[in-house]
């Protein structure tokens, strides 16, 4: 017979994902009142931004979006309408195709973070002391959310990626 979770273990999973859901819905909402599209764009053009040579196979984005994108494909065909991304046929595998992002996506990112750390530092950092947060990295990469040590470069890229 498998063991079920605690109470407390319950009690933890459950104000997970309300500050979850209610942390992403303010980001949304920041980013519309600031006249920028979805999060969702935001993270595909900084996956894009961080991948060597800026291109990504539409596979290997959908498996670094920090959201989930169950319609990456639609996601990609918005970018390149907008002039954000181009596709490029992969020169190796001809069947193959590369996502990459142009510079009009690259100062979209940049501004659209501008937006995106406000919210964090309203609804995250303006509640923890880094003591805090780092304590709160911790426990998330014991759930498995990052390998050690990523959390604190992930920030340090997101902004420097900003400026």
């Amino acid at each position: 017979m498998k063991r079920k979770p605690s109470t407390e273990a319950t009690a933890a999973w459950i104000r997970l994902m309300r500050v979850q859901s209610r942390v992403l819905n303010a980001v949304e909402q920041d980013l519309k009142k600031a006249g920028f599209p979805p999060l969702a764009w935001y993270d595909a053009l900084l996956e894009l931004s961080r991948a060597p040579a800026g291109e990504l196979r539409p596979v290997e984005l959908e498996k670094q979006m920090l959201l989930p994108q169950y319609s990456t494909s639609r996601l990609i065909d918005r970018l390149v309408d907008e002039g954000l991304a181009v596709r490029r046929e992969c020169k190796m595998d001809k069947r193959g195709q590369f996502v990459e992002i142009t510079e009009a996506g690259r100062e979209l990112q940049k501004k659209m973070w501008s937006a995106y750390s406000a919210v964090i530092e309203k609804h995250v950092g303006s509640k923890l002391s880094d003591a805090d947060a780092i304590k709160l990295c911790g426990l998330l990469d014991r759930l498995g959310c990052c390998s050690g040590g990523e959390t604190t470069s992930l920030a340090a890229k997101d902004g420097a990626l900003a400026r």
